[in-house]
């Protein structure tokens, strides 16, 4: 579950200055929580309002909203994600917090705009409100501090709201993971770090469980949507087998090596198939670009032409490569072509990787019409059989 979407880098980065941290939702959820009790149990709403994060540290929180009416109080608190580009940032977080019975705890209710769980999977069973395991503990821990101060027990029902947030879920993974009608309210230390990638990473291994556990036998991980589009069409994949991996392919990798499908697919453009062929498991462009001198020993190892590799070698772009090299030849060794040669290279990397799950593999490598250009086809990577598939891949070339 996550709310990270793709967006252009800030200005704060561009100007390199510090970046600011900011707030979870599960956060915010908390100081409304804790606010929205204190009135329910007889005191004025504090604001600003104290809570403890997971870490211990306090920190306040000012009020954007407060209503109160018989036997149920409601407050508002404005996520600021800091210089994170998150969609949650600015929204408002609500909660309304009633009288529960004797003895029932805290129970959470998913309001307007916050999601509800509908597929197994996630780290809450489906029918649950998509409020995680650690916002619900800070929040339990809120209400607890609060119902101590006055002798009373934590008995009570709260409600997270987030207006909006059900147009604002279509911009997440939300969707896609069966979490139906909103927003995540999501966190675990309560605090946002700029640009992480933690919580991208978070949601290729919650897509994965979904995967896992709705009896899905093989998921497609792509670094884009052009690639994504192709690789659901070449295998007629339902939507809840594609994993929005990006340049996160190590990630992917690793979290699939501890919780294995029977088949996976990594899919992408030309040329971050080509960083991965070149053993980088991060795929972004600040990682660094792609080593237009090793692709061109990676088509010379594969049998291409002196010119060939000349001409790749003084190419600008990869696209340039492929382009040029599509009217050598010869090209590489016989009915191979460049994008083979990439996505068998980038094949035996992904499979170190995943080793010795039972997993079998394949690399599809598209370009930016979404044409498959090369392929590396599924084949296990466990070392048993291991050359086997080598050199099958090798044959059907």
């Amino acid at each position: 579950m996550t709310s990270v979407h793709r967006a252009d880098i800030s200005r704060a980065v561009q100007q390199r200055r510090p970046l600011r941290r900011g707030w979870t939702t599960g956060t915010c959820a908390t100081a409304a929580a804790k606010a929205a009790a204190t009135a329910l149990f007889g005191d004025a709403f504090p604001d600003p309002v104290e809570i403890a994060l997971p870490n211990g540290l306090r920190v306040s929180f000012a009020l954007a909203e407060t209503s109160q009416s018989t036997g149920i109080a409601t407050a508002g608190v404005v996520k600021d994600a800091g210089d994170d580009p998150d969609v949650t940032h600015g929204v408002l977080v609500r909660a309304a917090v009633a009288a529960g019975l004797p003895g029932s705890g805290v129970i959470f209710r998913a309001g307007p705009g916050v999601g509800t769980i509908t597929r197994p999977g996630l780290p809450l069973p489906p029918g649950e409100p998509a409020i995680n395991p650690a916002p619900r503990q800070m929040i339990r821990a809120a209400v607890a501090e609060v119902a101590a101060a006055h002798g009373l027990a934590p008995d009570v029902l709260v409600e997270i709201s987030i207006p909006g947030g059900e147009e604002l879920a279509r911009q997440t993974l939300n969707p896609r993971l069966g979490i139906v009608g909103g927003l995540s309210i999501l966190g675990t230390t309560g605090v946002v770090i700029p640009y992480s990638c933690a919580a991208w990473i978070d949601s290729i291994h919650r897509g994965i469980d979904v995967a896992r556990a709705s009896g899905v036998a093989h998921i497609a991980g792509a670094t884009g949507r052009t690639s994504e589009d192709a690789v659901r069409a070449l295998h007629a994949l339902p939507e809840i087998a594609l994993i929005e991996m990006g340049d996160f392919v190590g990630g992917m990798l690793k979290y699939l090596r501890r919780h294995p499908l029977p088949r996976v697919t990594i899919a992408g453009g030309i040329a971050k198939m080509t960083k991965l062929a070149q053993g980088r498991l991060d795929l972004h462009s600040k990682r660094g670009e792609v080593d237009l001198a090793a692709l061109a020993a990676l088509a010379r190892a594969h049998g291409a032409s002196e010119v060939t590799e000349a001409r790749i070698a003084i190419s600008n772009t990869v696209a340039e490569a492929f382009a040029a090299t599509a009217n050598l030849a010869p090209n590489l060794a016989p009915n191979l072509t460049l994008g083979d040669a990439v996505a068998q290279d980038a094949w035996e990397v992904a499979a170190a990787i995943l080793r010795p799950a039972p997993i079998a593999l394949e690399i599809a490598v598209f370009d930016r019409a979404g044409q498959l250009v090369g392929r590396a086809r599924f084949a296990p990577v466990g070392l048993d059989g291991h050359e086997d598939a080598r050199a099958g891949r090798k044959r059907r070339s």
